[in-house]
């Protein structure tokens, strides 16, 4: 069953409900990784492991969204996430912070046939039904969320390409506006105008990760891949495959266990880079102009 995880108003709060009056943290580690929140490994007096991640306190949606779409990643039992356990605010000694809490998963060897089993499972997820996650159109999500550190617009459409072009390039575009000269802005319009040129619908919508890269990927309890860090939503499968290989790739392995399931649409090549324009535009917005070579590239590809 799909459903929103319990909020908290307290960390004491949350311990009492998940585990009881009598728990309380008995060792706490930070954990390196990410740059946009702090993580920390909470151990109980039960002994029991918990994965905590802390930000500030206005920060707070940065967690229930990625809990929502944990959720709905987990309601199709197709491929694993962490538990999700809760999200809440803590008032704290200053500001106060924000938190989200899952299951702990201790590291684990792969199992031998990892990549394949991956692709096989991500195929399953994109094939599995979305009506519940968009409130009635094909595409969109249940609530807007966050690349990164940066708002994720979720406007629900029944185009692909009006969603793409409307909740996805435009936005970044309009972010980005500073870096670009009027000879760039002149192939943006062009661009957005003539985008269902290049973009075609997909047979079925399909759940996606949203942010899907290696780093997004973690080796879980049972050997096999599990998602973590979403961006979910629901679109083309196609933008979810052209996001593993932007940054390295994965294994060939994967790339043709996910085919033997889901077979790829005639000029999805063609399309890759136009999907991939997206996310080079959002590290241009939080990062900085060494993404914008890349960023004028793509846009001197389907505008030349």
């Amino acid at each position: 069953m799909f459903k929103t995880p319990p909020h908290f108003s307290s960390l004491a709060e949350a311990l009492v409900s998940l585990f009881g009056s009598s728990v309380a943290i008995a060792h706490t580690d930070r954990l390196s990784g990410g740059d946009i929140n702090k993580a920390y490994g909470l151990t109980l007096t039960t002994g029991h492991k918990i994965f905590m991640k802390a930000n500030a306190k206005e920060n707070a949606p940065f967690f229930t969204s990625e809990a929502l779409a944990l959720s709905a990643i987990d309601s199709t039992k197709t491929i694993k996430t962490p538990g999700i356990l809760c999200t809440g605010t803590d008032p704290g000694e200053d500001a106060g912070y924000s938190f989200l809490f899952l299951d702990f998963i201790e590291p684990s060897r792969k199992i031998k046939n990892y990549w394949e089993t991956f692709g096989h499972e991500l195929a399953a997820l994109h094939n599995a039904e979305t009506e519940k996650f968009t409130g009635g159109t094909k595409f969109g999500f249940l609530q807007d969320n966050f690349i990164g550190e940066r708002k994720q617009e979720n406007h629900n459409s029944d185009s692909w390409t009006a969603f793409f072009r409307d909740s996805r390039l435009s936005p970044q575009f309009k972010a980005a506006d500073s870096y670009f000269e009027e000879s760039d802005r002149k192939k943006i319009t062009k661009l957005l105008d003539h985008l269902d040129e290049f973009l075609v619908e997909p047979e079925s919508p399909s759940l996606l990760h949203g942010d899907l890269w290696n780093g997004n990927a973690m080796c879980g309890s049972d050997g096999k891949a599990w998602l973590i860090d979403p961006a979910s939503y629901v679109g083309h499968r196609e933008a979810d495959l052209a996001m593993t290989e932007l940054f390295g790739g994965f294994p060939e392995d994967f790339y043709q266990a996910y085919k033997e399931a889901n077979s790829l649409e005639t000029g999805y090549e063609e399309r890759r880079d136009l999907y991939n324009l997206y996310h080079l535009l959002n590290h241009l917005n939080m990062f900085g102009s060494g993404y914008l070579n890349a960023v004028k590239s793509i846009l001197e590809e389907y505008t030349e």
